[in-house]
């Protein structure tokens, strides 16, 4: 399911963040703004406890960590542009009264982002609303559930919003929290079938370490 597209689209917040050792090489007492943040974390990605119906039956989903990769371009001191996503999969169980199963998760997302206050503070708090989708793949079910047929997830798309907080450590290093949700649903079928709807609607939360430059 567009697996070309997302590893393309996981290249490319790669490509942009292996320029960040250029940051190291600044000198510390520059008083130049700096426009680009990098953070690399770890979250946790907890779907929506009641989803909805695959074929009559109820699902549970549990969810799984990954780590994360981030880039944000500040247009100004408060507001910026955020590309986001994984480079890894969210693994999740998928249980059914009719048996079990694993699918895995990749989701990426484009946020506008206001970030409280100033630069210098110790504490700077965010906010963001943008746009995500999620590559769903490796869908694995036992044969119960529907006979042996193939089960596949579209790709899930809509709002994602974000709230968060970078911890200054020094002009250039921060640690950072934050949560999001994403709003998106997708289409469950068997061998190409439709067999239901899923509102996956997950929340994600998630540590990281950023530097600025």
């Amino acid at each position: 399911m567009q697996h070309h597209f997302f590893n393309t689209r996981t290249l490319a917040i790669a490509a942009a963040l292996a320029i960040a050792p250029a940051a190291f090489a600044q000198d510390a007492t520059t008083t130049a703004p700096k426009r680009f943040n990098a953070t690399v974390g770890y979250s946790h990605m907890i779907p929506k406890s009641n989803p909805g119906n695959v074929g009559g039956s109820a699902v549970d989903l549990d969810g799984k960590g990954a780590a994360t990769l981030s880039g944000t371009w500040m247009v100004n001191d408060n507001v910026g542009v955020e590309l986001w996503g994984t480079p890894d999969k969210y693994a999740h169980d998928v249980n059914l009264s009719t048996g079990h199963g694993t699918i895995k998760q990749q989701p990426i997302a484009v946020s506008g982002q206001y970030h409280f206050g100033n630069a210098a503070q110790p504490i700077r708090p965010f906010v963001g609303l943008g746009y995500y989708q999620a590559n769903i793949d490796s869908e694995t079910f036992d044969p119960t559930v529907a006979g042996g047929q193939h089960v596949g997830f579209d790709t899930p798309k809509g709002a994602i919003a974000t709230v968060g907080a970078d911890f200054n450590i020094t002009d250039t290093w921060f640690a950072r929290a934050d949560a999001r949700y994403m709003k998106g649903d997708s289409d469950v079928t068997v061998n190409g079938a439709k067999v239901g709807q899923l509102q996956l609607d997950p929340i994600v939360v998630g540590v990281g370490v950023g530097a600025r430059f």
